[in-house]
């Protein structure tokens, strides 16, 4: 161990190389023990980021929190479709979230690098962990897909496909919205400062992923609730995503710069585009819808990549960790002092904090 002598300042006879703060630095007393004005820097000791940033492949996560949104919304439609009598969208929509959901868990496990580490999360079931109820989700959701699909394609068994059809349904919204709340209880921050919103972007963006996927592959003549739902999933969506920038304060920068910036403007125009033309123009021509479709699937995908890298780029960058910081403790410091001259004025004194003195015999 080590034998240098540490003070206030730092080490004895090391000069840090980014001029990194000790002790307080961040609420600003570091002013009032009589170091001078420097503002606190954005960085964290020698420069380095404050937390790790996920190691996570992009294509694996990215497209599994697409997947299984796609999925997960895919199956409410069916069983919608299946309802109403629309038996060719009914069957798109229930292969494709058959499809969706193996290619969903696929780049999950591939992610976590053996097949047995999914089987390893089964384990236990810890409700207060997002990672948990995600894996029972999955766990519970897959096999009622697969039987609704195998029952559609081999039309055997049929009241085990539409009970099937009806329990994947029951848990598809929890399918495409647990991955927004998967990702914002870690402590990267454009993920956590979002995690109001980031459950409604993802179901806003399954919804209209999967409206887009029963545009392109079901038929023209039964798209019209399918239209419905690509309107208002891409409202939701940008309107929830919004909130989310508004929100972030200064860690919003990571949603509108770079390549998340690039992915989420592209998402923007996609998604109205695909929406707008389906609305209009889809139920007339089977064309149009197709285009309308694929551009609203990757309207869908550019949303779930765009937060991904902005993940990333927040995570990388120790200004959208301290500063955020600085802010909270500055604003819990105004309101100690608030509280402060409200007990001065209750206990008889000013808004000061001086208490008054008995009155003059003058």
């Amino acid at each position: 161990m080590s034998e240098a002598e540490v003070r206030r300042e730092g080490l004895a006879g090391v000069r840090p190389g980014r001029e990194a703060l000790f002790g307080g630095g961040l609420d600003g007393r570091a002013a009032q023990r009589g170091r001078g004005d420097r503002p606190v820097p954005a960085e964290s000791y020698y420069g380095r980021p404050v937390i790790k940033a996920p190691a996570w492949e992009p294509r694996d996560i990215a497209g599994y929190l697409f997947l299984g949104g796609l999925a997960g919304a895919g199956s409410v439609l069916a069983a919608g479709a299946q309802l109403t009598g629309r038996a060719a969208t009914a069957r798109a929509m229930k292969l494709s979230s058959l499809g969706a959901i193996s290619l969903s868990v696929a780049a999950l496990v591939n992610d976590l690098g053996r097949p047995e580490r999914f089987g390893n999360m089964l384990r236990v079931v810890k409700p207060t962990s997002p990672m948990s109820v995600g894996s029972w989700l999955l766990a519970g959701y897959g096999p009622l897909a697969g039987a609704a699909a195998v029952s559609e394609l081999t039309g055997r068994a049929p009241r085990a496909g539409r009970a099937a059809t009806a329990g994947a349904a029951c848990l598809g919204p929890a399918v495409a919205a647990y991955t927004g709340v998967l990702i914002a209880d870690t402590a990267v921050p454009a993920w956590h400062t979002a995690h109001r919103e980031l459950p409604y972007v993802f179901v806003g963006s399954a919804a209209a992923a999967a409206a887009g996927m029963a545009l392109l592959a079901g038929s023209r003549a039964e798209n019209r609730p399918a239209r419905r739902a690509a309107v208002l999933g891409t409202v939701a969506e940008l309107a929830a995503l919004r909130g989310a920038r508004r929100r972030a304060g200064v860690v919003a920068e990571t949603y509108e710069g770079g390549t998340a910036g690039r992915l989420l403007a592209a998402a923007r125009r996609l998604g109205v585009a695909g929406a707008a033309a389906g609305w209009l123009f889809g139920g007339r021509s089977r064309a149009v819808a197709a285009v309308s479709g694929a551009a609203l699937l990757a309207s869908s995908a550019c949303t779930r990549f765009g937060i991904f890298h902005a993940g990333l780029a927040s995570a990388r960058d120790p200004r959208y960790t301290v500063l955020p910081q600085r802010a909270r403790l500055a604003a819990r410091s105004g309101l100690a002092e608030q509280a402060a001259g409200v007990r001065a004025v209750l206990d008889g004194g000013t808004a000061g904090g001086e208490v008054a003195g008995p009155p003059s015999d003058a």
